[in-house]
């Protein structure tokens, strides 16, 4: 249990039912820019380029509304949990955060740079209100967001969300009764988080194993290296420091090619990409191919159920699962499910099931015998684990799981947001996939979507072979481009 600082200064913790209603212009938030038309809130928070969505005025608002919800949903009074990652723009937001959650009463413990599993995990361990973390994940430098968790370190509902929206929209919301909250730096916080992590491999000793570790200039450049040490492997780090201005350029795990070479290189046992708040990781075998989250939990998967740990031998993944993946653990006597993309969707589709396993094939993981949200430091620990007590190579288990069918992703850029979320009226788009999925039949798949985190339409094409996929994924592609000339 994390233990709570010196008594603050404000007095005791204000009642979580203390509610009131309070007009919005006797609270002085100051000024903001213009909303945008749309929702701000995403599949994973709100996201946005700095300095055009994401400002310092926009967090004041949020972390005063999101504190409001806050106070007012938990069955906890203690304090709100905020972490950030290494991108430049994170100190301000952090600052502008901490002035609106303070102002609506609430404690702020702000551990700094970490993981956003760590804000998830500390959230739920502190009897706090619920978590905080600034990072636009795998998203360029110049972006960031804000991703919200409850008490029990998992993502806040859509409807809640909602309400911390309306607040910022000028809805008359109830506000709880005037309080002022206090701000503190718990850096050393993160040690507890860390140490969760050791403790779920119950002392597996990685001794021998050389892991290559890219850290994305990200929110894991200081721990996971230590981590890994601490658990006897031998690591080799790139980008391992703190850069806002580099995480995530042609790095981390959307970008696998420098991890590939230095495993080659330095002939490890296998390797590993973050993104820039590790909550997803890919991996690299020592063969240098990369290793995705279809791998990833069809590997643990059959680890799980081998131990009985894993009802009903169900897996719980999104529509972008390879059906290669789909059909092997069908043979195993397994079942597949899928949700929409997004982890907020596999985790709501687990806890409807019961499932123990579920991700995306982005490396997005959730297992919640380990861990409460996605992770990408707990499942490279779990991963490189399974390869230890397997006996085998990372490549020898690849080899005996699963041929992926052809697969092909590609991103369509559309800055134009409305444009972007409206796509499937577009009359020429819709018929271009009626007539792919026509003439694929049973032998392919396709997937169009707007990112909903990205300015970004993505166009997936699987088929029984790289020909059709080829073919369809030009198709589909110039389809968009002709909606976004429109």
């Amino acid at each position: 249990m994390v233990q709570t600082p010196s008594r603050h200064r404000g007095g005791e913790f204000p009642a979580a039912n203390s509610v009131q209603p309070v007009k919005r212009d006797t609270i002085l938030l100051g000024d903001s820019l213009p909303l945008p038309n749309i929702k701000l809130f995403g599949t994973d928070g709100i996201r946005g380029k700095v300095g055009e969505l994401l400002t310092a005025s926009l967090a004041l608002q949020v972390g005063f509304w999101a504190g409001q919800v806050l106070r007012q949903n938990s069955p906890n009074q203690g304090p709100v949990i905020l972490g950030q990652d290494s991108r430049n723009s994170s100190d301000m937001l952090a600052a502008a955060l901490s002035a609106g959650l303070t102002a609506a009463g609430l404690e702020v413990w702000n551990l700094g740079l970490c993981p956003t599993p760590c804000v998830a995990y500390l959230a739920s361990v502190s009897e706090s209100v619920g978590g905080v973390m600034i990072s636009a994940s795998h998203n360029p430098p110049e972006d960031n967001g804000i991703k919200f968790f409850n008490s029990n370190g998992s993502k806040l509902s859509q409807q809640l969300q909602e309400q911390i929206e309306a607040g910022i929209r000028g809805a008359k919301v109830p506000v709880a009764s005037f309080a002022l909250g206090q701000h503190y730096h718990r850096p050393e916080l993160v040690k507890d988080y860390a140490a969760s992590l050791s403790d779920s491999l119950q002392q597996m000793n990685l001794s021998g194993m050389r892991v290559v570790l890219d850290l994305a200039w990200g929110a894991a450049a200081g721990l996971a290296p230590a981590v890994f040490a601490q658990m006897g492997a031998d690591v080799i780090c790139l980008h391992d420091s703190p850069d806002g201005s580099r995480i995530n350029v042609n790095c981390g795990s959307t970008h696998l090619d420098s991890l590939q070479a230095a495993v080659l290189e330095h002939n490890a046992d296998l390797g590993f990409a973050f993104d820039g708040d590790a909550d997803r990781v890919l991996g690299v075998d020592n063969k240098g191919r990369s290793i995705d989250g279809d791998y990833i939990l069809y590997l643990w998967g059959r680890q799980l159920r081998a131990s009985e740990q894993l009802p009903s031998n169900l897996i719980i993944s999104t529509v972008m699962a390879n059906l290669g993946f789909e059909r092997a653990w069908e043979k195993l006597g397994g079942k597949l499910t899928r949700t929409n993309v997004g982890d907020q969707h596999v985790h709501a589709e687990m806890q409807r099931t019961g499932a123990m396993l579920g991700g995306e094939q982005s490396g997005h993981i959730l297992c919640p015998h380990f861990g409460i949200s996605g992770d990408g430091l707990l499942t490279a620990l779990h991963i490189a684990s399974l390869v230890r007590q397997s006996g085998e190579s990372l490549a020898q288990l690849i080899r005996g799981s699963f041929q992926t069918y052809p697969q092909l992703l590609v991103n369509v850029r559309v800055d134009d947001r409305e444009k972007r979320l409206k796509w499937h009226e577009c009359e020429i788009l819709q018929g271009a996939i009626v007539r792919a999925k026509s003439a694929m039949g049973e032998q392919g798949r396709i997937l169009v979507r707007a990112s909903g985190t990205e300015p970004l339409i993505r166009v997936m094409v699987e088929a029984a072979s790289a020909e059709l996929a080829n073919f369809w994924t030009d198709n589909l592609v110039l389809a968009v481009q002709k909606y976004q000339a429109l």
